[in-house]
């Protein structure tokens, strides 16, 4: 398990700033592995700390969480209060962030086993497309008359055995097709396979955030239906690995693991709360508001939610928190949800260094995504430093003038400044470099910087 020290470095390499939100988030993770070592009954009595972001958007508070659980495998989910609603108004059932959750750990303890398995699944895989490739043609047994046969006059004769050389053949044909898909010879070769037709809920049940599965229900007693395809070997490698691995994993395994690891380790993110914040109104969207908080309460103070895979504690999930509350304090929600959220961290808004920063230094930074994009299409970008400076000083003011959408701004800046490189590479044409430096920035943003110049006379 990593420290804190080595929990907030594995974030620097993602996330630029907001360094007190990131030892919150470390400390609570931490404190996770603490927990665990400590005797069973004095794990019952300890709870995480949850923890609740105040910033603008676009300065990471989603980012962070998201991070954090990937760095610890554990499941994780973001949620928005303002999908929620209380009883007798149309939205989604707070119970469902838990019964999300656990799907996304089913899902990820399915994938970690079929991991594991991949290997045989693998090599099963390929003999069963030997199989497809090379059929074994069965030899035409006697002619029996039909009607002789069912009244018992008449016997059916046995299939003759292959000969030894007719098996040599078939045996050598095998091992030729074996080595020519592992060399990659047959991959556009056409096979036919059986799937399994995915059973779904209807439309109306799924939009309303019911998704019932019949066949769960009945135990499985409705033969799945199957229908045969015609596909090339390599989309079939895929479907039988799929099939293969399903029949090496033990699902009522996974699932007791997902429940377990769900109840631990889950994480669940909880967006826009400062939507949900404020004083009751009598009319208007806003009657809900203190409802919303009221049942959200229960699942973040612990509580048993009930799922088509069995009941799940919520008493030691870590919940996140984030809004911008720029309308609504925390002192806005109820006493009782603010007591449940005793980490209260603030977030800082970007200034120019940080989104110059942002822009290079981390490992999947917005200039790196762009250049390996354009990379496909033999377009070579090159970001020279006063090109950089430039980006992020028309983002800092465009974000100062305008809507504050933190990062997010940066993407909006660079489909501007790269739309005619973009729109003209074909891949068809060899290298190219192209050089962005300060004059190609003003050429290029000179016509969105004088839109957001007349912006300052409408009213």
């Amino acid at each position: 398990m990593l420290t804190p020290r080595e929990i907030v470095e594995a974030l620097d390499r993602y996330i630029i700033g907001q360094d007190k939100a990131k030892r919150a988030v470390a400390i609570a993770l931490r404190n996770r592995y603490r927990r665990s070592r400590l005797p069973v009954e004095l794990q019952e009595e300890i709870t995480p700390k949850n923890i609740i972001m105040v910033g603008p958007t676009g300065v990471g508070k989603t980012e962070i969480a998201r991070r954090l659980a990937k760095l610890v495998e554990a499941p994780f989910i973001k949620v928005e209060a303002t999908k929620f609603t209380e009883v007798g108004y149309v939205g989604r059932d707070v119970d469902s962030m838990v019964r999300d959750l656990v799907e996304a750990s089913i899902r990820l303890c399915k994938g970690k086993r079929m991991d594991s398995v991949r290997m045989m699944a693998e090599a099963a895989a390929e003999q069963r497309l030997v199989d497809l490739l090379v059929p074994i043609h069965k030899r035409q047994a006697a002619q029996v008359n039909p009607i002789q046969l069912l009244l018992g006059s008449g016997q059916q004769q046995k299939e003759p055995e292959m000969t030894e050389a007719e098996r040599t053949a078939h045996q050598t044909k095998r091992e030729t097709v074996l080595a020519q898909l592992r060399a990659g010879r047959l991959e556009e070769s056409i096979v036919e396979v059986e799937v399994e037709e995915s059973a779904s809920g209807s439309d109306t049940m799924i939009a309303m955030g019911i998704d019932i599965n019949l066949n769960e229900m009945l135990g499985g007693l409705i033969p799945k239906q199957k229908k045969r395809r015609k596909v090339p070997v390599k989309e079939a490698r895929r479907i039988l690995i799929q099939e293969e691995s399903n029949k090496l994993i033990d699902m009522d395994e996974v699932i007791r693991e997902a429940l377990e690891k769900a109840e631990q380790d889950g994480i669940i993110f909880i967006d826009e709360i400062d939507k949900i914040a404020g004083e009751k109104r009598g009319t208007g969207p806003d009657v809900s508001r203190e409802g919303v908080q009221r049942d959200i309460l229960p699942i973040v103070e612990g509580s048993t939610v009930n799922t088509k895979y069995g009941p799940v504690k919520t008493d030691f999930m870590l919940f996140i928190a984030a809004g911008a509350f720029h309308v609504s304090k925390i002192t806005d929600l109820i006493p009782e949800l603010q007591g449940r959220f005793p980490i209260k961290v603030e977030l800082n808004a970007l200034t120019q260094e940080d989104y110059k920063r942002i822009l290079i230094q981390p490992e999947t930074a917005v200039t790196k995504q762009y250049t390996a994009l354009l990379a496909a299409d033999n377009i070579k970008l090159v970001f020279a430093d006063d090109a950089l400076e430039m980006i992020a000083k028309f983002a800092f003011i465009a974000n100062e003038t305008t809507e504050n959408i933190g990062a997010r701004r940066l993407h909006t800046v660079m489909e501007n400044l790269l739309e005619d490189i973009s729109f003209n590479a074909g891949g068809n044409h060899p290298i190219i470099e192209v050089k962005v430096d300060a004059n190609y920035v003003s050429e290029h943003l000179k016509n969105v910087i004088q839109e957001q110049d007349l912006k300052k006379f409408i009213l």
